[in-house]
Formats: C-alpha cells, structure tokens, sequence
C-alpha cells in the first residue's frame, strides 16, 4: 500500500533575523485510500508543512525525515517529487501570463506520465472534467488562472488533481475563499478523485465547513508547529465548538 511517512520533521525558515524555524518534530503516516484533515489556529506552521513536502525552496528541512513508499522524498527536486506522485494544491495559486490553460493541463501530464496523452482521448477528459467542476469551456483557452476568481482558481487547482491523477495529494486551505457552491463543487472533486484513484488525502483547513462534504479518516491538531492532538472526526466537531484556545496556553505563534 502506497504511504507518505513524515517522521521527527524540523523545517525553519529565512528572516531578517537568520533561520527561525516554523515545524518542531512533525510525525504524520498516510496510507493509499486515506483523508486526514490537519486543523490549527493561524500560525501554526500547517502550510509549512504543505510547502515542505511540496520542495519550496523558502523552506530548509534541518532533520527529520519523508518518504513516499520508502523513497526520500526530501533528496527529490520539486519536479521529481511530482512525478513521484505528490501534488499540491496551493492556498494561493499564481498566474501564469502567456501560457493557456489547455497547453499547461496536457504539458504537465506529459511530464509526470513521461509521454504525451492522445489528443482526442485527452481533450475528452478534459472536458468531462472541467464539466464536473462547473468550469466554463472557454477557460481552457484563457491563460492560467489571469482573471479568474479565487473560486475558479481553486476548481482549476482540483481539475489539476482529477487529470494528474496523484498517489498522494496535499491540499493547502482549498477551501479559503469558496462561497457555499463553489465549495461543495470543490468537495465533490475531491471525492471523485478519491474514488477513482484510491488517492491519500491531507487536507489543510482552519474550519469545519469543508469536513462536511469530505469526510477526514484521522484529523490532527497542529499548534506551535507540531500535532498537539490525533482523533477521528469527532475531533473536528470538537474543534467547532470549544476552539483551539486549549491548545494554546503558552505556546507562542510562529509564522506559517
């Protein structure tokens, strides 16, 4: 069974001030199949960790270690680790001027495959696709995401997802700035991707709201730059209702 194994993580970050680091020891298993939610106040380091795993070149892993079915992840470069099989869906995703979103879809599936998708099979699936998603047609033809709102990025974000066809996806607060439709559109996405794929799940989130239409396996609390508590989804719905105040205490915020 495919797994990403993050044992004892330390990951810190350049500042003005030199290397202040955000994760402090960060041990997290998932399995082929599973979802785990990991929630926490702002700061808490989660989207560090998402950028870690993902290679961002801000980020400095100084020990611990990740692996995907027993290979370094940490040794792989950003593109190697897609290939690999682990795929991020960013908080915020960048525009890229000049370069269709048609053109991009089937470049990045001909680097991750290592041969080029059959035009007429591939526009297809495209299209079955961005029709799920509720994507208008013409987007494909538009540069990626210039102009879109931050719900259209985020469907294009899971679009990504359905098409790649990831062993291990890590999505960073895709449901930040979603209204109540785009939401629920995102959702079924993940669930379809899920169910096609048997794809492993970690989902970032501060709020409950997205937990209803994807329902997590495991969720973890992250304070201070580590899990402060595991549980199921009862968790979650504990979260709801008393808050993260309890995690707190003295524990200081360090930045994400």
């Amino acid at each position: 069974m495919p797994t990403l194994e993050i044992r004892d993580l330390h990951v810190s970050v350049e500042t003005k001030e030199g290397p202040k680091p955000i994760l402090r020891g960060v041990d997290l298993t998932i399995a082929s199949g599973e979802t785990h939610a990991i929630m926490g106040p702002n700061g808490s380091g989660k989207s560090t960790l998402a950028s870690a795993l993902a290679g961002h070149p801000k980020y400095t892993v100084t020990s611990g270690t990740a692996t995907l079915d027993g290979e370094d992840l940490l040794a792989m470069s950003v593109d190697e680790r897609a290939r690999a099989g682990l795929f991020l869906a960013m908080q915020y995703p960048v525009e890229v001027s000049g370069v269709s979103v048609a053109n991009f879809l089937r470049t990045a599936k001909t680097a991750i495959s290592g041969e080029a998708p059959a035009l007429r099979t591939w526009g297809k699936e495209v299209r079955g696709a961005m029709e799920n998603l509720r994507m208008d047609p013409a987007f494909a033809e538009r540069s990626v995401n210039e102009g879109f709102s931050g719900g259209e990025k985020k469907r294009h974000e899971i679009l990504q997802m359905e098409l790649f066809k990831p062993r291990f996806a890590i999505l960073d607060e895709t449901d930040s700035g979603l209204d109540v439709d785009a939401l629920r559109v995102v959702s079924e996405g993940v669930n379809r991707a899920k169910e096609e794929t048997d794809i492993g799940i970690l989902l970032i989130t501060h709020y409950t709201r997205i937990l209803r239409y994807i329902k997590p396996d495991f969720v973890h609390v992250f304070v201070d730059g580590k899990i402060a508590e595991e549980g199921g989804s009862e968790l979650a719905d504990r979260l709801e209702e008393e808050g993260y105040d309890k995690y707190l205490g003295a524990n200081k915020s360090v930045s994400a």
